[in-house]
């Protein structure tokens, strides 16, 4: 699982910040900055930050396991 954002909807409302501290700082009058992509043990603190943001900025992408479709012949 990885933290994503879009700046473009992104108003700075901190919302995330309150959720999650230690994912994300949103500095005065700016746009939320992840502190670490990846949640790790604060997973569901990264998901109540997505859930709550207001302009629903925040997105927790499942990269899931790379596995490889190659087939030997």
């Amino acid at each position: 699982m990885r933290l994503v954002v879009d700046l473009d909807l992104c108003q700075g409302h901190a919302v995330c910040q309150d959720e999650a501290p230690e994912l994300f700082r949103v500095p005065k009058q700016g746009q939320v900055e992840i502190l670490r992509a990846d949640p790790g043990t604060d997973l569901e603190a990264a998901r109540a930050a997505v859930r709550y943001c207001p302009t629903q900025a925040l997105s927790l992408i499942d990269d899931g396991d790379a596995v490889s479709d190659f087939k030997e012949s």
